[in-house]
């Protein structure tokens, strides 16, 4: 049992090794191609925020991944469900990674966790509530990141129309770092927390 759950603990590093690489490029992407920061500074920056923001809110995402879509009460004992979890998780990051699909590490740990727990005892390991949350938002968050991306567009849009000789370069430079560690601290909001 020891083994085993020595063996989950590097599976767990492991997944967060992959989401970090699956997801990091997101995050530091502008800034870099920008030369806003270098490769380095860009990580450094990225770091920071990631670290900071799993420190700053709650644990919603960790409390959903480990207790809210699995009843794990059912489980004691049992860590190859676990096991099997992170394995097909990581196997579909590496996959969606390599294909260059888009694909969102949360839902690749929530589906490999639920689909393990279904294949060990059924559908009544499932928590059918949690699971409901989960996939609506599947649908819902990128509908609302659509509409607030065209908002943000049309009000950039009318910014740059309205003082058309500022120097918006330069501006725009700088505003990339605060988007970097917006997304950085969201995504420390979220993958810190859950593995």
């Amino acid at each position: 049992m020891t083994i085993l759950i020595l063996i989950a603990f590097a599976l767990a590093l492991g997944f967060d090794f992959v989401n970090g690489f699956h997801d990091a490029a997101n995050s530091i992407a502008t800034v870099v191609s920008t030369r806003v920061l270098t490769p380095r500074q860009a990580v450094a920056w990225a770091a920071f925020f990631n670290f900071a923001a799993a420190f700053t809110f709650g644990v919603k995402v960790a409390f959903t991944v480990g207790r809210g879509v699995v009843h794990t009460d059912l489980l004691d004992g049992h860590i190859e469900v676990i096991l099997a979890g992170l394995i097909g998780a990581i196997t579909w990051n590496l996959l969606t990674w390599w294909w260059g699909l888009p694909s969102s590490s949360s839902h690749a740990l929530i589906g490999g966790y639920a689909g393990a727990a279904y294949a060990f005892g059924g559908t009544h390991l499932l928590i059918w509530g949690g699971l409901a949350k989960v996939a609506i938002f599947i649908v819902l968050a990128p509908l609302v990141g659509m509409v607030l991306a065209w908002i943000n567009q049309v009000i950039v849009y009318l910014i740059i129309r309205v003082r058309p000789n500022l120097k918006w370069n330069k501006i725009f430079r700088r505003l990339q770092l605060v988007s970097a560690a917006i997304y950085s601290f969201s995504h420390g909001t979220n993958d810190a927390q859950k593995t």
